[in-house]
């Protein structure tokens, strides 16, 4: 909803529709759906939706958003830049008959894994779809950790593709309800309110 004391509107839809982006992407190649020359053009849509997620992520923060501020900044790093390098490279590597050794990835995810964990619990004072999608992108960062690390086998990536496509969907709701609801300021669209209040 609007806050009367905010400089301007929350870009968090907006940056939600980004996370769907990346959700929707790479649930896509998780169930094999996108063949490897299909790497570079999801390289430049995670592009722009790293520079959406880098937007909002400073409104946030200027608007004392803790929470929200630093887990966009975190994902329009390493969920869209960085993951748009990664996809690039790998393109490359395979085009020029090199195979990625993905096991450094598996080391980076990790730190992406404990990061989104550790501040899960905060996402608990906002509303549950919200909190939902966080815990289910929790669920494929630990997936993928122990994929790229050779920990699981390849059997668990349409489990990863699902999680992913299940919480941009999950996101698509939360952002028609957040948009909806502020302009007509009612619930056209139900939202069941935060866990923890207060």
């Amino acid at each position: 909803m609007t806050q009367p004391n905010h400089t301007f509107a929350t870009p968090g839809p907006a940056g939600l529709g980004a996370l769907c982006v990346a959700c929707f992407g790479f649930g896509a190649v998780f169930l094999g759906k996108v063949e490897v020359t299909g790497l570079p053009l999801l390289a430049a849509w995670l592009v722009g939706g790293g520079i959406v997620q880098y937007t909002v992520a400073v409104m946030e923060l200027k608007d004392h958003n803790l929470t929200g501020g630093n887990v966009f900044l975190f994902f329009c790093a390493f969920f869209m830049f960085g993951a748009s390098l990664s996809v690039l490279s790998k393109f490359l590597m395979i085009k020029f008959g090199m195979t990625p050794h993905a096991v450094v990835e598996g080391w980076c995810w990790m730190a992406g894994a404990f990061f989104l964990t550790v501040v899960t619990p905060a996402y608990l004072k906002s509303d549950l779809l919200l909190f939902i999608v966080v815990v289910l992108l929790d669920i494929a960062l630990w997936f993928i950790f122990l994929l790229d690390m050779g920990i699981l086998s390849g059997a668990v990536k349409p489990v990863i593709g699902w999680v992913l496509i299940t919480a941009g969907f999950i996101a698509v709701y939360l952002i028609g309800a957040i948009v909806n609801n502020t302009v007509f300021n009612k619930n056209v669209l139900p939202l069941p309110g935060p866990i923890v209040k207060g």
